[in-house]
Order: structure tokens, then C-alpha cells, then sequence
């Protein structure tokens, strides 16, 4: 027994590793905070404290963790960029005319290296062919644009 009080802090060190390595795979971050409190129960054991003190303060220190600390690092964790897909990653990009628009004549407009039927998000716009336009809206397959001011010198 005095073997062990001894050596108590090796307990620790080794759960604290079982709980790291079991959260690789599970990813949850919630091993990983039940770890630290296992870290915290070895220091107080290298100090000599109580096997009582050791347990409580490294529950306290898991409980912790998991209230205070895991929310947030799990927030951070899983926000991210939104990934758009389709005509929606067309949306705000800038085009250039192949064939001239109006509001009574489809016509083309280059995006993203493929070319897409257009119309003028405005009617009475006239968009001539070579001018550059941003595409506004997507409805099927037609790309509804507004033509980019140019400045002149």
C-alpha cells in the first residue's frame, strides 16, 4: 500500500494518456477535459496530498473544463466558412458580355470560365457586348446582371 501511495501520480499520468489517446478517436472533446483533471490529480500526488484531495480537485478540475472551457473551444471548432455550392458561388462574381443584353433580348455572358444565358437585372438596361457585369441573381439557367461602372480617365 505505501507502494502505491507513493506512486500515485503514475495512476494519473497513465489515465490522463488513456483519455488523450481514447479522444483521438472520439473527437469530442469532452475525454480531453476529463484528461486535464486526471493531470491535475498528478501534480496535487506529486505533491504529496491526500488520495481524497487528489480525486476531489480532479473532479472539480474535469467539471470545470467541461463547463467553462468546451463550449467555446467547441464553437470555435465547428464554425467555419459556409460552403456555397452551385449558382450560388456565382452570386457577386463579375462576368463579361458575349452577346449584347436587353431587356427584350437575352443574351451571354462569360462566368467563372463557362458561358450563361443573361438578362439585365433591370429591364431598361442595355448592356453592350465586352462590357464587365456582376451577376445579381440566378433564376434557372439564366444569370440576371447589372453592368460595373467603369471610370473614365
Amino acid at each position: 500500500m505505501d507502494w502505491l501511495s507513493d506512486n500515485l501520480w503514475s495512476a494519473w499520468l497513465a489515465a490522463a494518456v488513456l483519455l488523450g489517446v481514447a479522444e483521438m478517436f472520439s473527437l469530442d472533446l469532452i475525454l480531453m477535459m476529463l484528461a486535464v483533471g486526471a493531470v491535475a490529480g498528478m501534480v496535487l500526488a506529486l505533491l504529496g496530498a491526500p488520495f481524497a484531495v487528489q480525486a476531489i480537485i480532479a473532479a472539480g478540475a474535469s467539471v470545470g473544463m467541461l463547463a467553462l472551457v468546451r463550449p467555446s473551444v467547441a464553437r470555435r471548432l465547428h464554425s467555419g466558412p459556409t460552403l456555397t455550392q452551385g449558382h450560388d458561388k456565382l452570386l457577386g462574381q463579375r462576368g463579361v458580355v458575349t452577346q449584347e443584353i436587353s431587356g427584350l433580348q437575352v443574351g451571354r455572358v462569360k462566368l467563372a470560365g463557362e458561358v450563361w444565358t443573361a438578362a439585365p437585372y433591370d429591364e431598361h438596361v442595355s448592356i453592350a457586348e465586352g462590357e464587365t457585369v456582376e451577376v445579381l441573381q440566378i433564376r434557372g439557367a439564366t444569370a440576371y446582371v447589372h453592368p460595373v461602372p467603369r471610370l473614365e480617365s
